[in-house]
């Protein structure tokens, strides 16, 4: 190799490595500030008076963006300047919190205004979290890639489910002007630190597999070519499929736990903090390891593991309620959950068209999360006809069923999943 190819190589992956400290830091710190945003706006509807109704339409209103706006957001992650997008997005979430501001200091929190900041917030949180995942490819070189999604999903997890409402209960308890301006400031910072990124980030030319066809110029046809490119690849399909399945159970576990951990368990409120904490610690391992588990067993066992972790998380509740055990099965759900999302992120960055990427993930994590709240509904239904532990083993079993199927799908895309 020359000296010029060996300097050019010594700079791109200095380049990647400062890309992949600026991408961590991003998603660290905006989903501190969303963790905060979920856990505050709804208590703060609660102390201006809403009824129970009210209240679950403001957490709501947080989440919903995802099934109504997620496939928009893929073809504008597509049609622009990624870096540019995040930037733009975080000052849009800057200017919502902006009434909410205003509002605290004035004591004069509506449960409508909270609602629409909520809802601003949530689609910032659509594009920017489909933007940041798209841009990865164009960032990070392929070498460095496990490792940049490795730690990007290990910060949303451990800040967004943890940290964030561990912090915003603390500044809860200071005043919601505390909680409020230190979401605002938080989104300052990340909009900073996105300046520090170095490339060009604009959606390249797409490569389709039907020979060439011109990408489609409307909104609704780029859709359409999202959801086309996601049903026509079986592996990229099949995967879709089974998270949509394991999300269903993630959101059933998270819906019930609360009312099982202290009503069933007898745990305190601390105690069933302790029990949360599992699954943050377990995400927060499977960053730190996936690079080298990938290496010993592969990404087709390691992603495999992920299906027995969910099922665990899920089955271990339905048959005791000892607080050791049912911790260690969340421990093995956090654990398997950030194994998934990072070989996932990987095996969808190599496979699918940069042009297509945003399109692709929008339409992916639109099933994904929307099976959250299906999955939490679902729950409430069974547990109400056959009690909590019988909800809890329904969704072991549907997350062990998909074993045989991902064992299918890996063994027609062996060479994806390496």
């Amino acid at each position: 190799m020359s000296a010029s190819a060996v300097l050019e190589s010594d700079r791109v992956r200095d380049t990647g490595r400062r890309n992949t400290a600026v991408l961590v830091a991003f998603t660290a710190v905006t989903n501190l500030a969303d963790g905060v945003v979920k856990m505050a706006l709804p208590l703060l509807a609660v102390r201006a008076g809403g009824s129970p109704a009210q209240v679950t339409g403001v957490a709501l209103a947080i989440s919903l963006p995802w099934l109504l706006v997620a496939l928009h957001a893929g073809v504008l992650v597509d049609r622009v300047d990624r870096r540019r997008l995040l930037w733009i997005v975080n000052v849009l979430r800057l200017l919502a919190m902006v009434p909410l501001l205003a509002a605290a200091a004035s004591g004069d929190l509506s449960i409508a205004l909270l609602a629409a900041a909520g809802a601003a917030i949530g689609v910032g949180d659509v594009v920017a979290s489909t933007a940041a995942t798209a841009l990865v490819p164009a960032a990070v070189p392929p070498a460095g890639r496990d490792k940049a999604n490795a730690w990007m999903a290990g910060a949303e997890t451990v800040f967004s489910e943890f940290a964030g409402p561990f912090v915003g209960g603390l500044l809860l308890a200071l005043g919601a002007g505390w909680a409020l301006g230190a979401t605002w400031a938080a989104y300052a910072a990340a909009a900073l630190v996105l300046l520090l990124l170095v490339g060009r980030f604009r959606a390249g030319a797409v490569a389709y597999e039907n020979g060439g066809e011109a990408p489609a110029a409307t909104v609704n046809g780029q859709i359409a070519e999202g959801l086309r490119y996601l049903w026509r690849h079986r592996l990229l399909r099949s995967l879709s499929l089974i998270l949509t399945v394991l999300s269903g159970t993630w959101g059933a576990w998270l819906a019930l736990i609360p009312l099982y951990a202290t009503r069933d368990m007898g745990l305190t409120p601390g105690e069933y903090g302790v029990l949360l904490s599992a699954l943050g610690i377990g995400g927060l391992l499977g960053a730190v390891t996936v690079t080298w588990l990938n290496r010993v067993l592969g990404r087709r066992r390691v992603m495999l593991a992920d299906l027995f972790g969910t099922a665990a998380m899920a089955a271990v509740p339905a048959l005791t309620a000892d607080a050791r055990a049912v911790a260690a099965a969340a421990f093995l759900g956090g654990l398997g959950g950030t194994l998934w999302t990072v070989n996932s992120r990987t095996v969808v960055q190599r496979a699918v068209p940069d042009a297509m990427l945003g399109r692709f993930s929008s339409a992916s994590r639109m099933f994904a999360w929307g099976a959250m709240p299906l999955g939490a509904g679902l729950v409430g239904l069974l547990a109400e006809l056959a009690g909590p532990r019988a909800a809890f083993g329904f969704f072991a079993v549907a997350s062990l069923l998909t074993v045989p199927f991902f064992l299918r799908a890996a063994a027609r895309g062996a060479a994806a999943l390496r």
